[in-house]
């Protein structure tokens, strides 16, 4: 489960660094233990707004020394110095385009279900996901969609794998080949060759409102507690949160989430799942409790079937580069300054960290969300016309677009 960082100074204007992490943490990722870094500045990989990095697995043989050592569960932070690139996705791909979809039914009639049917209803169609690479093993949550074996999870859980195993509620362990996955959204799709299993039945997010009761299944804190459920309401719909600079759409439930849970199920009170549960919202230097969030299954039936059809969500074009606001300051103008840039855009070798663009195909920008405006308007291909700052010098530069999940995979 990916640890939203929250910090009310964040909220201000001025830019500032980022908070220093704990010495004593080390940085992990996991469905084991999440990890999370939080961008006290507004970073935006165009196409959303940096907020924060994260990461979500964590080693099994680090996690059960920590709690032999501490008997508690660890919490970690990564500093501003501990931006490192993931490590590629290398689990064997599916075939894709079968036409298989993502089904969601209408909210059936009648009285809401107790909670003990809603478990009973929905606990075979929930499992573990196991993910290995050089660096240990990971830990997540994934949710049956198909009787022949589509599971969804988070693109995070599965993110740096070199392999993905799916465990079902009878302990039965298959291999997983995988279908896609997309960053933005944080959806993954995996295949494994099985038969008869028991698919979730997904409804329509869209019919939540506010203080509607909601369950969560999943593995906390890992496969030792696989098939917890917790309880809560809708909290909050349509909340914009800032991540891995994108900014994602998500429903915001009381429902208590942790480590492990992600790409777990949200569950209305018919026994069906409206959402992938994949975040919690966290502080630097307080407790805070009953704030989760979901991927609503009106993004994820878009993202699904896309990935089923393609392997890839496509539409989506970008610079490739992450940007913050900055104003300006004496000689130094304002504008969206260039934080980093993605090796395999066009923007590689063009921009420089540090160049302040202050002009886009002839619109002035001041902020980032001038920027996204002109950026929205046009498509994969198309030519962005920058006109930039750099250490006293002004330049411009021509950055083709380029499709987003080219710079992902």
């Amino acid at each position: 489960m990916r640890g939203y960082y929250y910090d009310q100074d964040d909220l201000r204007p001025a830019v500032r660094p980022a908070p220093p992490s704990p010495s004593a943490h080390r940085r992990r990722r996991g469905g084991g233990i999440a990890v999370v870094l939080f961008l006290c500045s507004l970073l935006l990989l165009i196409g959303g707004a940096v907020l924060l990095r994260a990461w979500d697995a964590a080693s099994l043989a680090e996690v059960e020394a920590q709690f032999r050592q501490e008997g508690r569960q660890p919490a970690s932070g990564g500093g501003a110095d501990d931006q490192q690139k993931a490590p590629a996705t290398t689990v064997e791909r599916a075939p894709t385009g079968d036409g298989t979809t993502l089904t969601i039914a209408d909210l059936p009639e009648g009285a809401a279900h107790s909670f003990q049917q809603i478990y009973q209803e929905n606990i075979a169609s929930i499992v573990s996901i196991r993910g290995s690479s050089d660096l240990g093993l990971y830990f997540g949550t994934g949710v049956i969609m198909t009787e022949n074996g589509y599971i969804i999870t988070n693109a995070h859980v599965i993110e740096g794998c070199a392999q993905v195993d799916v465990v079902l509620q009878n302990d039965q362990v298959y291999p997983a080949l995988l279908v896609g996955y997309d960053v933005q959204t944080d959806l993954a799709v995996l295949k494994i060759d099985a038969q008869d299993l028991d698919p979730a039945e997904f409804g329509d997010s869209a019919a939540l409102q506010v203080g509607d009761t909601v369950l969560a299944i999943g593995n906390p804190l890992g496969e030792e507690l696989r098939g917890t459920m917790t309880d809560g309401i809708i909290s909050a719909i349509n909340r914009d949160v800032d991540v891995d600079g994108y900014t994602m759409v998500l429903l915001q439930t009381t429902a208590a989430l942790n480590s492990g849970n992600s790409g777990g199920a949200l569950i209305n009170d018919r026994g069906q799942v409206v959402g992938i549960t994949n975040l919690k919202m966290e502080s630097y230097d307080s407790t805070v409790e009953g704030l989760g969030f979901a991927i609503p299954t009106a993004t994820v039936k878009t993202v699904v079937d896309e990935l089923i059809a393609h392997g890839v969500v496509t539409g989506r074009p970008t610079i490739g580069v992450t940007v913050r606001t900055v104003m300006a300051y004496g000689s130094i103008p304002g504008g969206a300054r260039v934080e980093s840039i993605q090796t395999g855009s066009d923007a590689y070798g063009k921009l420089e960290v540090g160049d302040i663009i202050v002009e886009a195909n002839g619109v002035e920008i001041t902020s980032i969300d001038e920027l996204l405006a002109v950026k929205e308007t046009l498509q994969a291909g198309d030519i962005l016309s920058l006109r930039i700052w750099r250490e006293g010098e002004w330049l411009q530069r021509d950055v083709a677009l380029v499709e987003q999940y080219t710079l992902e995979t």
